[in-house]
């Protein structure tokens, strides 16, 4: 093994082993210490153990593969013997040939068996019928073997599983053997068998011979090789291959690749090694070693050769300054001698200063990293830049972007900067420009070429930079008064695109920006980038869904008189949502209101709200009941999903399911003042009393939309007259700092307090009292106050079922008219009404109901128990009727059919001015030449 301290790597030492234990300590650790795989004493003797060990056992395996071989020999030997006498026998001939074989042969067969030692002696017919088996119960079964080369003359010898006895296991020997006739033909076949096992040989014999000899020549090489094990031991001082191999690294490891110098000196004084380090540090000669000490340098050598230990002096050698370690070898297991380090404190330094610096940087960059792009506001962004560089790297940062980013748009080909932020130093003074100012930067400025070469550029001194001073004179030069010197631009890109430029300045004493500190600009304005690209992304997006949002939700409320309809609609901040309410006429001067939300934001959540917004206005065109509306909207979303997923049943990447959408529809009738509501997995509403006191419906739930197959249930509410009804979503009552039942507990109190409030009041004390800081769900709220129809203005009259009962009701509803003041309208009713109740008496069922309501029109609704609805055609010249439901169309505003649990209503919607009454009159004269116009005629 090498030496240690050997720079040419040619003398031997001992490496950082201890001191060697003596020989009786060694002597009595025994055969323990010989068994230590760690040692190389221990795994030599291990080694030679089971080398002597394997040869043992190789001569047992050649032995015991040699004997079975013997063995397998001896038995086709004997079995051919047997079969071959047995077939020759006298008499074999006539045997097989007489009338019951097996009588004959069986005694002589089972006798020459047993004389001949063998295990089975078969005698068989040339199909392989034994006569003859040591087992009786076999005779006259098929025998177990390869007979077709006998039966062609041939004598075979096979090994087989199973003999034809129950015996121990193992290979079975057996021979067949053809019998031939006088004319040379096989007559018959002897097969004769024994067991391998069965045969006796040598090697039972020899085997304890072979187990002796080996272990006494185990215990020989043991014994010697425990003998050689015990002095490798004593003389490799119990240490391992591994471990000495690991020394001997360590040695190169510490004597050439440390950068300390290393001396060791003898106890004469005598330099007797210097490692690479030590002869640069001290520039020794290439022959310094075996010279004495105080040859060296003149404060070095008497330091060296003082005799005492040092620690960490510094001396200096030429134009180093070393600090010296001085330390005795002895203590330690070596030589009388001394060990000397030394370290170049110089170079230290400097690097402790520039890992300083980077240490600095890394915790700016991660600082930056942390506050930067937090809000997703592109101006917010660009001033936590601004911040986040002050006064750290630089002591003024301004940042400029391009006009469209502020915005959110697209960079464009324009050049023209706004200043969006600036930090530190007197902002006012010292910064050219303020922020907000619109800047076109002249070619020749920092900015104009940095922004052109696409990287960092370096003003070390803006009084001799010309181009920047010609940009704005005036104002460059106060800025140079008040101290800025120095300046670096980075063009701020992102995903290859320019977003604007970041200005870092230096004042007073601070120092020049160096060509060093244009890597970490860079590093900070590339992060800054992204993280402005990524809000004004977020600006275009939340931009884009805001106005899909505000386009897709109702612009005012229609006019009807059943409600008197306040409503708030509030974004959340993270972005658009699904949220939606709406305020739709119904016939028979019935109001419906819906609130629903979409669960998710974004674009998608915006347009699923407009499809599902259309669809309600589509279905109370039908004038369903809220059950029903809920149960043809939960398959219209089940529907969307289906058709938004992929072939194999999968939803698309690029779609998203619609499931999770919520919708509460109420229909309020101002006659009776009923309000029927059905909610698909939507809050419940709350209803405010005349009298100030809330409460909140148990209105059933159900699941949300687009799960299908689940029924909707409605509950009928009667609601006096100025009662409110407050429907909302659930981002006003729940938010990720409250739970549901404080936002309710927060809406009752909104709600509780003084009657008579209008409901834009009760909807802005709500939001007042229930919105939170930051809200992350949209809001709708919708609160609508109750109005009933006054009893004279609605008429009733029951029709019975006869055709001279359209008459009188007719005139009654005339007379109904003129108390009303609506005779302008009488003539068109009259005949509206004969029309439907004459349809109503011949095609429907009892009972029969006629209703007139006068509201801001004029509605006339037929009621019968018949669910057959009529269907509006144009009848032929040669048609007797089918004519009267084409004219009712023609003179009423609005006209269709309601169904109720029994029969249905079919309506009529009249204007009451004068003018549409001339409008309807000149209407049913043109209607009826239409009918009677014929150009065939």
């Amino acid at each position: 093994m090498k030496g240690f301290f050997s720079p040419n790597r040619h003398a031997p030492h001992r490496l950082f082993a201890g001191p060697a234990r003596d020989q009786g300590e060694s002597a009595g650790l025994g055969l323990h210490s010989l068994l230590n795989l760690r040692s190389a004493a221990g795994q030599v003797f291990v080694l030679q153990v089971v080398i002597v060990v394997l040869l043992v056992a190789a001569a047992v395996t050649a032995l015991v593969l040699q004997a079975g071989r013997d063995s397998t020999r001896e038995a086709e030997r004997q079995s051919l013997t047997a079969a071959v006498t047995f077939a020759n026998a006298p008499g074999m001939v006539q045997a097989l040939n007489s009338r019951d074989p097996t009588a004959v042969l069986q005694p002589r067969a089972e006798a020459a068996r047993k004389g001949a030692g063998v295990d089975f002696i078969v005698v068989m017919n040339t199909k392989g019928i034994r006569y003859t088996s040591p087992d009786p119960g076999r005779i006259g079964k098929k025998f177990v073997g390869t007979i077709q080369p006998s039966l062609e003359g041939r004598t075979i010898i096979e090994r087989v599983r199973g003999l034809p006895l129950h015996a121990v296991g193992g290979p079975d020997i057996q021979a067949v053997v053809p019998v031939t006739g006088e004319r040379g033909s096989v007559i018959g076949l002897v097969s004769a068998g024994k067991k391998v096992h069965n045969v006796t040989t040598l090697f039972e014999r020899q085997l304890p011979i072979i187990f002796g000899t080996g272990t006494v020549a185990l215990a020989l090489s043991s014994t010697g090789t425990a003998l050689v094990a015990r002095r490798l031991r004593r003389q490799t001082h119990g240490l391992g291959p591994a471990e000495m191999t690991r020394m001997y690294e360590h040695h190169d490891a510490v004597l050439h690749a440390v950068r300390e110098g290393v001396l060791i000196i003898g106890a004469d004084g005598q330099l007797m090694l210097a490692n690479d380090e030590a002869r640069r540090l001290l520039e020794l000669p290439a022959d310094a070693e075996r010279r004495q000490v105080g040859e060296l340098d003149a404060g070095m050598a008497r330091l060296l050769a003082s005799g005492e230990p040092v620690t960490d002096e510094v001396h200096l050698a030429g134009d180093r300054l070393l600090a010296v370690n001085l330390r005795p070898t002895a203590p330690y297991g070596g030589q009388a001698g001394w060990v000397a380090t030394l370290r170049d404190t110089t170079e230290l330094a400097a690097v402790t200063g520039r890992a300083e610096v980077a240490r600095e940087r890394l915790t700016l960059l991660y600082d930056a990293g942390v506050r930067m792009g937090t809000t997703l506001d592109v101006v917010r962004t660009a001033q936590e830049l601004a911040e986040v560089a002050t006064p750290r790297f630089a002591d003024i940062v301004t940042v400029d972007l391009l006009e469209p980013v502020a915005r959110g748009e697209e960079p464009t080909g324009t050049t023209a900067m706004r200043r969006t932020a600036i930090s530190g130093g007197h902002q006012e003074r010292e910064a050219p420009y303020p922020v907000g100012e619109l800047i076109a930067f002249l070619p020749t400025t920092p900015q104009m070429r940095a922004l052109e070469a696409g990287r960092a550029v370096l003003e070390g001194d803006l009084r001799r930079a010309r181009g920047w001073r010609e940009q704005h004179p005036d104002r460059t030069g106060r800025a140079q008064e008040y101290g800025v010197h120095s300046l670096v631009v980075v063009p701020l890109q992102a995903r290859g695109v320019v977003l604007g430029m970041a200005n870092f300045w230096r004042t007073e004493d601070s120092p020049r920006f160096e060509e060093e500190d244009l890597s970490f600009a860079e590093e900070l304005a590339a992060r800054a980038a992204v993280a402005i690209d990524n809000a004004r992304r977020f600006t275009r997006e939340h931009t884009m869904a805001v106005t899909l949002q505000r386009s897709l939700l109702p612009r005012g409320v229609p006019q009807q008189d059943a409600l008197e309809v306040a409503w708030r609609y509030l974004p959340a901040e993270a972005g658009v949502g699904g949220d939606w309410f709406d305020v739709i006429p119904l016939p028979g001067a019935r109001v419906a209101l819906v609130v629903g939300d979409v669960v998710g934001h974004g674009l998608h959540a915006a347009a699923t709200m407009g499809r599902l917004r259309t669809a309600v206005h589509n279905f109370s065109a039908l004038d369903l009941p809220p059950d029903e509306l809920l149960a043809h909207l939960d398959e219209l979303v089940t529907r969307i999903d289906s058709d938004e997923s992929t072939g194999n049943g999968q939803q698309d990447h690029d779609s998203e399911a619609v499931t999770g959408a919520t919708c509460l529809y109420a229909i309020y009738d101002p006659v009776t003042g009923a309000c029927t509501i059905a909610r698909a997995g939507h809050p419940g509403p709350a209803v405010v009393h005349p009298d100030g006191t809330v409460a909140y419906p148990e209105v059933p739930a159900s699941p949300p939309l687009g799960l299908g197959g689940h029924p909707f249930e409605t509950i009928e509410l009667r609601l006096p007259e100025d009662s409110q009804l407050v429907l909302f979503t659930d981002g006003l009552i729940e938010d990720r700092n409250r739970d549901i039942d404080t936002g309710l507990d927060l809406l009752h109190g909104a709600l509780e307090g003084e009657a008579g409030r209008t409901p834009d009041e009760t909807c802005q004390a709500v939001i007042d009292a229930t919105l939170p800081a930051h809200p992350s769900d949209d809001i709708a709220l919708l609160v609508a106050r109750t109005r009933l129809l006054e009893p004279s203005k609605v008429a009733n009259w029951d029709v019975p079922q006869d055709p001279a009962a359209v008459a009188p009701v007719r005139a009654a509803c005339v007379a109904q008219l003129q108390a009303w003041g609506l005779e302008d309208i009488g003539f068109t009713t009259e005949l509206i009404l004969s029309e439907l109740i004459t349809n109503a008496i011949r095609y429907g069922s009892p009972p029969i109901r006629v209703r007139l309501l006068y509201d801001r029109s004029l509605i006339c609704e037929v009621s019968d128990g018949s669910s057959t609805s009529p269907h509006l055609r144009r009848a032929k010249t040669t048609d007797e009727g089918g004519r009267g439901l084409f004219l009712v169309a023609q003179f009423a505003q609005r006209w269709g059919t309601r169904y109720m649990p029994r029969g249905k209503v079919i309506w009529t919607e009249q204007p009451l001015d004068d003018g549409a009454a001339a409008a309807t009159s000149d209407t049913l004269t043109e209607a009826l030449l239409n009918q009677f116009d014929d150009p065939t005629l």
